[in-house]
């Protein structure tokens, strides 16, 4: 199987002709999670059976030559707070240990199913989500496969180290305040997040229900595309779904970006990002042919509401267990939610309200833009228990740091990609470019994302430093 590539494309189309057995590409998943996940951490629970009863129904569809569905024998893995069938969904806690199995997939883990690819497991992340580097007291820290020593992101760490590891090609996760993208930048792979309210939620653990979006990550930008088309469903049964129609991802690549009108962020995105990531934006507007600077309105007070509404949604959420078993809370984010929890009902109305009005303000920006380019995250990824980082001389406390540049953007329910890209600056390790566009317009981030792939600026390594190369799928 070493020609095939690490794509969810190619395994796909591999299987589909008889290359391989989707059994066998589920086997090679398996066996580089036993080979590396020790040193990265990124799985939590292992759902084999379910696996391997998935992957034998692929096999016995093609043995009867029926027709395959796209992600057929494709394994993938799930952020351990979507709902899978007979597993207990943990949301990064050890309170939730006691909860009882789920009795159904999310829907999103459905969509999957239906579209033909196994589920190898669920994947370890912040507590409830709420952090940016998976640095999980119950589970242990999830670690970057590019620097053993370092952060994976997060929340959803695990989703982004278990594709740069190898492990899987595609992964679900979930972004509130940048939980995909900063996963995303800090392991080198690629991620989408939707404009809010494009995919249903139903059957995820919720964080910040105004705030929450769900999303894939992948090993290339084809597989992204894949596997958000297969996601996109209407769901009337999920208030929170807006989205009343799918928009077909993976047909609009290949059409380029002639005439958009692409702009860098400046301001604020500039001045809190440090020259590694400042090197990757300037190389992505090179090839994008970036038409100038764009000013991006309230960005720090658009995070300092979001701030307010997550502290505060958050508290609410798990009020009751703060106040009779707070000791079983991740020390790193329990105080967060004791203090959301104590937070005036004023603030976070005041918070709400400035929300709709900087959403108006946002959405301006795209009468004369198309595409904003900006970094996903200030710099690359730190050390495991760093407690602050240095920004263009400005003491930044690190894990709430990692955040600065994508809580603007999520705050106003814009659709981002996340372009890997390698800056020389990094010594090796990679900062993400966020391609951002309008509301409902997905399309524009994957056409320019397909072009820093082609050109390559953006893409994804092969063979992550620490771990063994001859062990990958």
């Amino acid at each position: 199987m070493n020609n095939i590539a690490f794509d969810a494309i190619a395994m796909a189309a591999a299987v589909a002709d008889g290359q391989v057995s989707a059994r066998e590409l589920l086997d090679a998943s398996v066996s580089r999670v036993a080979a590396t996940d020790s040193q990265v951490n990124a799985f939590t629970e292992q759902t084999l059976t379910r696996a391997r009863a998935e992957a034998d129904a692929v096999d016995v569809q093609r043995a009867r030559g029926e027709s395959l569905k796209p992600l057929a024998g494709v394994p993938y893995a799930v952020k351990n707070l979507f709902d899978i069938e007979g597993v207990v969904t943990l949301a990064g806690s050890k309170i939730n240990r006691g909860h009882a199995a789920a009795a159904a997939d999310a829907f999103l883990v459905g969509r999957m199913k239906a579209a033909g690819a196994v589920l190898v497991g669920a994947l370890n992340m912040d507590e409830y989500a709420y952090g940016f580097t998976t640095e999980n007291t119950h589970y242990g820290p999830c670690r970057n496969p590019h620097d053993l020593t370092c952060i994976a992101g997060g929340s959803s760490g695990g989703s982004g180290a278990a594709v740069a590891a190898g492990q899987v090609p595609l992964t679900l996760g979930s972004d509130t305040n940048g939980s995909i993208r900063v996963p995303a930048s800090l392991c080198g792979v690629w991620g989408l997040k939707p404009t809010f309210g494009r995919l249903s939620r139903r059957g995820s653990y919720p964080f910040v229900h105004s705030i929450d979006h769900l999303g894939p990550l992948a090993s290339s930008l084809g597989g992204l595309a894949l596997a958000y088309d297969c996601l996109q469903q209407p769901d009337p049964l999920d208030p929170g779904c807006h989205a009343l129609r799918v928009q077909p991802a993976l047909s609009v690549l290949g059409k380029g970006v002639k005439g958009l009108r692409i702009g860098v962020l400046d301001g604020y995105f500039h001045d809190h990002a440090a020259p590694e990531a400042r090197e990757c934006v300037a190389l992505a507007a090179d090839a994008l042919g970036a038409l100038g600077e764009v000013h991006w309105p309230d960005a720090a007070l658009g995070r300092a509401a979001a701030f307010i509404i997550t502290a505060s949604e958050g508290g609410s959420l798990h009020l009751n267990d703060l106040r009779t078993r707070a000791g079983d809370f991740e020390p790193l984010s329990v105080d967060r939610f004791v203090a959301g929890a104590l937070q005036p009902v004023e603030w976070y109305l005041r918070a709400q309200r400035f929300r709709r009005i900087y959403r108006d303000r946002v959405n301006a920006l795209f009468k004369d833009w198309d595409l904003l380019l900006a970094p996903a995250t200030p710099v690359s990824a730190t050390a495991i228990g760093a407690e602050w980082l240095d920004i263009n001389g400005a003491r930044q406390p690190a894990r709430p740091a990692m955040g600065l540049l994508t809580q603007p953007v999520s705050f106003a329910g814009c659709p981002v990609v996340v372009a890997p890209m390698w800056p020389a600056s990094a010594d090796g390790m990679p900062v993400g470019v966020q391609l951002i566009a309008a509301p409902w317009r997905e399309d524009l981030c994957l056409r320019a994302a397909q072009v820093l792939e082609q050109s390559g600026v953006a893409h994804v390594r092969a063979s992550p430093a620490g771990l063994d190369p001859a062990s990958r799928p």
